[in-house]
């Protein structure tokens, strides 16, 4: 388990007892089994990042400061200069950046996520979420994994699909796949 894995999992914890809520209620809200919510919370496994962005909606907190500790600042407008967003390395499949760390009471979050290939038959463990994504392809080849789907896009294609469905992403071939990941649960 990695430190910053660990951080965040301790935020999490701390957040659901300062809010006098127990593990079940939480659990139930993310609509996940409370054995999976109690590893997210031990850092035994990585809390997916659209989980983490329900967890900042119901306590009513920016994403950021779950995954750095910091409250945000911004509530005009936020710059993310190039591979400046805050980057969180938390799953194995995935290099997320955060585009809009420092912008308050976000309604979506933004990630350039970052797929490295592999030689294998690989496919991640599927998340689901509530709400909507928005995929758009930057560099490379993403195959997505949709309910019974299996679709290609390259560079430029983009997909919006209800984030209900279990879904993953591998980058096919010898590249990696680059793209902007838009989040927005409240859907």
């Amino acid at each position: 388990m990695s430190t910053i894995q660990q951080e965040i999992a301790s935020r999490v914890k701390d957040m659901r007892e300062v809010c006098e809520m127990s593990v079940q209620q939480l659990a139930d809200k993310l609509d996940v089994d409370t054995e999976t919510y109690t590893k997210y919370e031990s850092g035994e496994i990585d809390i997916p990042a659209s989980v983490l962005y329900e967890i900042s909606l119901i306590f009513n907190v920016d994403t950021s400061l779950l995954l750095t500790g910091e409250d945000t600042r911004m509530h005009t407008f936020t710059v993310t200069r190039k591979d400046k967003g805050v980057r969180v390395d938390r799953r194995e499949a995935y290099d997320y950046e955060n585009l809009a760390s420092n912008f308050m009471h976000k309604t979506m979050e933004p990630f350039i996520v970052t797929v490295m290939p592999r030689n294998d038959n690989y496919i991640p463990e599927p998340n689901y979420h509530k709400g909507f994504e928005f995929v758009y392809v930057l560099e490379g080849t993403l195959r997505i994994y949709i309910k019974d789907n299996v679709i290609d896009l390259n560079e430029g294609d983009s997909i919006y699909f209800d984030s209900t469905h279990k879904h993953s992403m591998v980058a096919v071939g010898d590249k990696k796949a680059k793209f902007l990941d838009v989040l927005n649960v409240k859907g």
